[in-house]
């Protein structure tokens, strides 16, 4: 189990430092020369110099490179001071160590994803299984209609609707905002409850038909049927073996959705004003700070590859056979 972990991990690793390359290219991908985002409008070919000097650009794109990877891991001196590790550079606009910035706005980003996630995976996969569980009912009628028309609504779309009926006409819920869970744990759990809903509502519907219809195949397969034949429960055989079974392709569908549902959370803090990294990513891409903007690539691409490695390591804890592959 370890040793797939941790092929899994480099594999991984490999990956983020690909994506590295190509973010850190993005500096010669733009036709302006990025160090006159830093200089002011009467830019002299002197103070262009000392910019190119200071933002270390005067030297060869390869060992530009090596100081801005080995500047993550062992930091990096700049004009403005010393940049401790993880070091993602100097913002062109602000002065401010990007990794500072970044992870200001974070943890709600974190907050939303894992939360957006727990809440889908809950209601999704549990509605799916009781829709299996009694096939042909009501039940079962009532979820898969139910599912079928959430899954036709968008996050802009349903956000400012439950933020009318829920926050402004009835008062029921407080307005969407993000209380660090440190601080203030009920502030943060009410703060972003109308977020984490709105944002699961589309994965809720996909899961639940995904995991019905996974479960009635599981029902179906010989060694559920021998299991009953011996006489074992329903409720045992359910539960231990084609529930178990039913999760094999869930996973494979996770980790596929793990991308979408990071942009879910960014446009959910569009929706409801919510300043985390989707907008700390638009900000850098209209002021053309690539600094800022390198290091939410870089931070969201590691979140999703580390979200992704978990999902392997369920993986190999539902099926042992991926473990012996």
């Amino acid at each position: 189990m370890l040793r797939f972990i941790l092929r899994r991990t480099f594999g991984a690793m490999l990956i983020l430092l690909l994506i590295s390359v190509v973010t850190f290219l993005m500096y010669y991908a733009i036709p302006q020369d990025p160090a006159l985002l830093s200089c002011a409008k009467n830019c002299t070919p002197d103070a262009l110099a000392i910019i190119h000097k200071n933002l270390g650009m005067d030297e060869p794109l390869p060992v530009q490179y090596w100081k801005f990877l080995s500047g993550i891991f062992v930091g990096r001196d700049f004009a403005v001071g010393h940049c401790p590790a993880p070091c993602f550079g100097v913002s062109f606009r602000d002065q401010q160590m990007v990794w500072d910035t970044i992870m200001d706005r974070f943890p709600l980003t974190l907050s939303l994803t894992v939360g957006g996630l727990v809440v889908f995976l809950i209601v999704g996969l549990g509605t799916g299984m009781i829709a299996a569980r009694f096939r042909g009912t009501w039940l079962d009628k009532g979820a898969s209609s139910i599912s079928l028309v959430l899954s036709s609504f968008q996050i802009y779309f349903l956000g400012p609707i439950v933020l009318g009926i829920f926050v402004y006409s009835t008062g029921w819920l407080d307005k969407p905002k993000y209380v660090p869970l440190t601080e203030n744990p009920w502030g943060w759990f009410m703060g972003l409850l109308i977020p984490w809903l709105v944002m699961s509502v589309i994965f809720t519907a996909n899961y639940t038909r995904m995991a019905r219809s996974t479960m009635i195949e599981q029902l179906q397969e010989e060694h559920v049927r021998a299991a009953r034949a011996k006489g074992m429960s329903g409720r045992y055989v359910f539960f231990r073996y084609a529930w178990r079974g039913s999760l094999i392709p869930i996973l494979t569908i996770l980790g596929m959705d793990l991308s979408a549902l990071l942009g879910g959370a960014i446009v959910t803090e569009f929706t409801f004003g919510l300043a985390g990294l989707g907008r700390l990513a638009v900000d850098s891409v209209i002021g053309k700070d690539l600094p800022k903007l390198m290091g939410v690539m870089l931070v969201s691409a590691a979140f999703i590859l580390v979200l992704n490695v978990i999902v392997d390591a369920l993986y190999a804890v539902v099926d042992p056979r991926v473990r012996l592959a």
